[in-house]
């Protein structure tokens, strides 16, 4: 059932079976992600969050370290169909959302649909391409419909954008705008592998076993299309008491109370957050959210949302940094 209000005396509470069984299926599919994707458990946890979220996701990694593999894998792995764009810069918005063409045998336009018409789409390097482009994509993340010469064409319900891009690298890039970052329901730094992981890469390496770099195919899909769809509406299930909606209005105030911002968090950043904590409270097996929900996903929701001030950059001051500082300031309900 769906928690449609949080009022004490109209609260409808979620099934218990139903989140069992929500994660049960979520755990499946992380745990295929960790199978292909070694020593990244926390990012595959947070696109899988997003992912149930409703929202998307943009991935940040230096080159080689298994973006590409996890938005593969993750498709695969929901039985999701998948199509990646490279973005470069010559890239124009008609290669990401189609255009109609004229078939001289028949006198009439015919939609050649680009490949934004899939489940998953990855945008792989989307800052490589320059804003106008970019911009191709802000319709279909935000309403799920694609307009073309004036024509509104639906994508699919479990339409899910993977972004990725490369955080030190700045030559031939364009920077992401604010309205583009803002579409993105979190960002997800994917670090290095444990000493661990990268030598277990390097014994599937030598063995030839290893799936996903060039060896072989992602494997079947370890859950239903139908169970897929419900994941995407996953976080829908969790509660949320009147004190923690408090607490995240808290959270967002103190945010933009900050003096060291030019751009602080909208009501829309603070409704990701929300809802990705709630997805975050499933993947435990919760029906309920709490404080600590909130605060791990702090950062992943927030922190490519903010602008600092000339000022603060000079003094040496991140968004990151800020985030951390005020998760610790604000009083957590009891």
């Amino acid at each position: 059932m769906t928690n449609d209000s949080v009022l004490p005396d109209q609260t409808v509470l979620p099934d218990q079976t139903a989140i069992s069984d929500q994660t049960a299926v979520a755990e499946k599919v992380l745990g295929r992600l960790e199978e292909l994707v070694l020593g990244q458990r926390e990012a595959c946890e947070g696109l899988l969050a997003t992912y149930m979220a409703g929202g998307h996701a943009l991935l940040e990694g230096v080159p080689g370290i298994g973006k590409t593999l996890l938005a593969r894998a993750f498709a695969a792995a929901l039985g999701l169909d998948f199509n990646r764009v490279q973005f470069t810069p010559d890239l124009m918005p008609t290669d990401v959302t189609g255009t109609n063409v004229f078939q001289r045998d028949a006198n009439t336009f015919q939609l050649v649909r680009g490949p934004i018409f899939t489940q998953v789409l990855m945008a792989d390097e989307i800052n490589r391409t320059p804003p106008k482009t970019q911009a191709a994509l802000l319709e279909g993340m935000q309403e799920r419909q694609v307009t073309i010469d004036g024509e509104r064409h639906e994508l699919d319900d479990v339409f899910f954008v993977v972004a990725t891009q490369n955080p030190v690298e700045f030559e031939g890039t364009y920077p992401l705008p604010e309205a583009q970052l803002d579409r993105f329901l979190a960002r997800i730094d994917m670090s290095l592998p444990g000493r661990d992981q990268e030598i277990e890469l390097y014994r599937r390496a030598v063995a030839g076993k290893l799936t996903g770099w060039g060896f072989g195919d992602l494997g079947e899909p370890v859950i239903s299309r139908e169970e897929a769809l419900e994941l995407r509406r996953g976080s829908s299930r969790v509660h949320v008491s009147e004190d923690l909606l408090a607490y995240l209005a808290q959270l967002a105030q103190a945010v933009r109370d900050s003096e060291h911002l030019e751009l602080a968090v909208s009501p829309r950043g603070a409704l990701a957050l929300l809802e990705t904590a709630r997805a975050a409270a499933l993947l435990e097996g919760r029906d309920y959210l709490v404080p600590d929900d909130l605060k791990r996903f702090l950062v992943p929701c927030w922190d490519h949302r903010l602008i600092l001030t000339a000022e603060a950059e000079l003094e040496g001051h991140s968004s990151r940094r800020l985030l951390r500082s005020i998760a610790d300031s604000v009083d957590v309900p009891k």
